[in-house]
């Protein structure tokens, strides 16, 4: 998996641009416009003719391939539908970049071109990043093809009237964007048994150097002195030693708001005693995922550099089952003196938060968020595209469910019913840390937000998009990241 070079250049017409690989975005009800016509006409009126016999309007998700022969150096032609103008996303851009991209790998095209007849800042933007994500593999562990494909490795962004100086900006910074992405992944894909704590820790001090980002994890003892006693209790039943990881970013000069990012670091879950069935543990090293987002986000504000001081915490560790394992019926007192009865050793994510959240609240942030593969109830609510997200002030809610809309990344508020509290009620401790048999991702989020102290917080549980059953549009099956780019974007806009 080769990154992509991507170079902006004005050029007035599609038949002017020097590629392999010609990608040209086309609206709905728009095929005959000038630009088109007058490249139908280089290529011998063929590429017209070819998209009416396709029916091909250049409505959304479609899109035509045309080969070209005797073309000189350009192969293909892919006009790819970007819908009315009227309503159009910014996600309909990514999923369109992503959409011709794979076509051209599919080509064999080493070298593309994307002609934006008229386009803004942003959603050639939205394109580069659809076209860039949908190139990522895993494939550490497949035995390498007896014949390589060419990999797509330059992508031109041509047209008109593009703003090229800013988009040239904007391209930097996506970049250290996209390799967060890309690590968050590979860190969920790794197997479990590479991906323990130990490893975790390892990775984000990897990650971040380089950057302004420093790191600092802790083994045992320093777990220990923290007195982070959720984390030591989930712990019982490994072999495996937990890590609790702090990073940390200070901007230079005065900052405008200080933030904490906290991940779930379940690098693979049984259930503890409360074993799971068979089935359910197949991807359950991707609970872990809350804590690959934070370690990406970390590093990535580390290069892009925000006016924001921005802490993470990862608590990390699995969930097994021995005889040293926590059991149904133990009790957990927290350093804010809180105890909770544990009656399901398999709702330990919410167990190992409380900890960093109970911390984070300490040093008081203005801030906090927390992300966690967390429960399968909100999973079966929102299902697998869109995460949900409870929060103790409106305002930040709903500037984070319309930071993912622009990231592409879908939130859903869900209410934190005080009512439902009663719920968690314990006859020996202060909580248990399950409720009843309904709304349980609300009665999780309730649990959480008992160790929060001060400021604005906000939980998204990224249950269902974190991990792909199947292939996305610009995401193979497997990790997907959820959570950088809408955490990165909100960020920069403090």
């Amino acid at each position: 998996m080769g990154e992509i070079k991507f170079q902006t250049r004005r050029i007035a017409e599609p038949e002017e641009v020097r590629t392999e690989f010609l990608i040209v975005p086309v609206a709905d009800g728009e095929i005959d416009a000038p630009a088109l016509r007058r490249l139908d006409r280089k290529l011998g009126g063929s590429l017209l003719r070819h998209a009416r016999d396709a029916a091909f309007s250049g409505k959304e998700s479609s899109g035509v391939l045309h080969r070209v022969e005797n073309g000189g150096p350009l192969r293909g032609v892919y006009l790819v539908g970007i819908g009315k103008p009227a309503g159009r996303t910014l996600e309909q851009w990514r999923r369109s970049g992503a959409a011709a991209a794979r076509t051209a790998r599919g080509e064999g095209a080493r070298r593309a071109a994307v002609f934006f007849p008229r386009a803004k800042p942003e959603e050639v933007m939205a394109a580069v990043e659809g076209i860039a994500l949908s190139g990522y593999r895993f494939d550490r562990y497949r035995q390498p093809p007896k014949e390589k494909k060419p990999d797509l490795a330059q992508v031109a962004l041509v047209g008109p009237s593009l703003d090229a100086r800013r988009i040239d900006r904007e391209l930097d910074d996506f970049a250290a964007v996209l390799r967060a992405i890309f690590a968050a992944r590979d860190l969920v894909n790794e197997p479990p048994s590479v991906m323990n704590a130990t490893e975790l820790g390892r990775r984000a001090v990897e990650m971040c150097r380089g950057s302004a980002t420093r790191v600092e994890v802790m083994r045992v003892d320093g777990i220990r002195r923290l007195r982070l006693a959720g984390l030591l209790a989930v712990n019982r039943g490994s072999v495996e030693e937990p890590r609790f990881v702090r990073m940390r970013y200070r901007p230079r000069g005065r900052s405008r708001r200080k933030v904490a990012l906290v991940g779930k670091g379940i690098t693979f879950d049984s259930g503890g005693l409360s074993l799971k069935p068979a089935g359910s543990m197949e991807t359950m090293k991707q609970d872990m995922a809350g804590a690959a987002a934070v370690c990406a986000v970390m590093a990535a504000i580390g290069h892009l550099k925000p006016q924001v001081e921005v802490t993470g915490y990862v608590s990390a560790t699995d969930n097994l089952p021995s005889g040293s394992a926590q059991k149904p019926g133990d009790i957990i007192r927290y350093r804010n003196g809180k105890t909770v009865e544990v009656l399901n050793t398999d709702a330990e994510g919410r167990l190992i938060l409380a900890d960093a959240l109970a911390l984070a609240s300490e040093e008081k942030h203005d801030v906090i968020i927390d992300l966690a593969t967390l429960t399968g109830a909100c999973r079966i609510a929102l299902g697998t595209q869109v995460a949900g997200i409870m929060g103790n002030q409106k305002e930040l809610v709903d500037r984070l469910v319309d930071t993912g809309r622009e990231a592409g990344e879908m939130l859903w508020p869900l209410p934190l019913v005080k009512e439902y509290r009663d719920e968690l009620r314990s006859s020996i401790a202060d909580l248990k840390n399950v409720g009843g048999g309904f709304a349980g991702a609300i009665t999780a989020g309730l649990f959480l937000q008992e160790f929060v102290d001060g400021g604005a917080w906000a939980h998204l549980d990224i249950a269902g998009p974190a991990f792909a059953d199947k292939e996305w549009p610009y995401c193979p099956r497997g990790g997907t990241g959820f959570g950088v780019r809408t955490l990165v974007r909100y960020l920069m806009s403090l």
